[in-house]
């Protein structure tokens, strides 16, 4: 099983490892009807019915009906095949349900982390392959995007910006663990203090002569 500190031996991220090379005269071997994506979904589907705990290449294998080995065509170990899978899930979120552009970035905020406070209730095991592995794929440097843009809107300065990046990211993290333990009301009274604090930390508008209120 991967743990928070068991994430394996020293290995490079899948998202940052060279693409596997199939020798020419191999590739007709290949097994049909698989490809990483379909892998990938698969063992998401297998991680949320049976658990971190259970899952491996041969139950993986079984639920697509292929030996384990023909996995390995796709991925060089369970822990790439865990990266994707973690990646995979953070997609799942939605963005474009949540609240419109024009609205502050207060409500915005709390859209975001309730979305991911969902994601993780959903998805159990995302939250300690969070931890074990980097997020580093496609969904996470999105997510990690849109809380910068979020920052942006608030008027932090660079070093007030990544210290708010980094409270908010811990926070995220934080909650997983306790996320089918806290109430909703908790989460909700922990993040008005964390919005609290960034607001506090944000330059507070001035006036110019006419009255109007600007930023300095």
């Amino acid at each position: 099983m991967v743990t928070e500190a068991d994430p394996g031996e020293a290995r490079t991220s899948v998202w940052l490892a060279a693409g596997p090379v199939t020798p020419a005269r191999r590739r007709s071997e290949a097994p049909s009807g698989l490809d990483r994506d379909r892998i990938t979904a698969a063992s998401v589907r297998l991680l949320d019915t049976q658990g971190l705990a259970r899952f491996s290449m041969r139950r993986l294998a079984a639920e697509l009906g292929v030996t384990a080995m023909s996995l390995y065509w796709y991925v060089d170990t369970k822990h790439d095949l865990l990266e994707l899978a973690l990646d995979s899930a953070l997609g799942r979120q939605r963005p474009a349900a949540g609240p419109p552009p024009e609205e502050s970035w207060q409500v915005r905020l709390r859209a975001l982390a309730c979305g991911y406070r969902r994601l993780l209730a959903e998805h159990p095991w995302v939250a300690p392959l969070s931890v074990a592995y980097p997020n580093i794929g496609p969904h996470a440097r999105a997510f990690d995007a849109a809380l910068h843009r979020l920052l942006d809107a608030a008027g932090l300065a660079d070093a007030g910006r990544a210290g708010a990046h980094l409270a908010v990211s811990q926070f995220l993290r934080g909650c997983g663990g306790a996320v089918r333990r806290e109430p909703e009301r908790d989460f909700g009274a922990a993040l008005d203090v964390l919005i609290a604090g960034i607001e506090a930390s944000a330059p507070r508008p001035r006036q110019d002569g006419s009255g109007a209120r600007v930023r300095p």
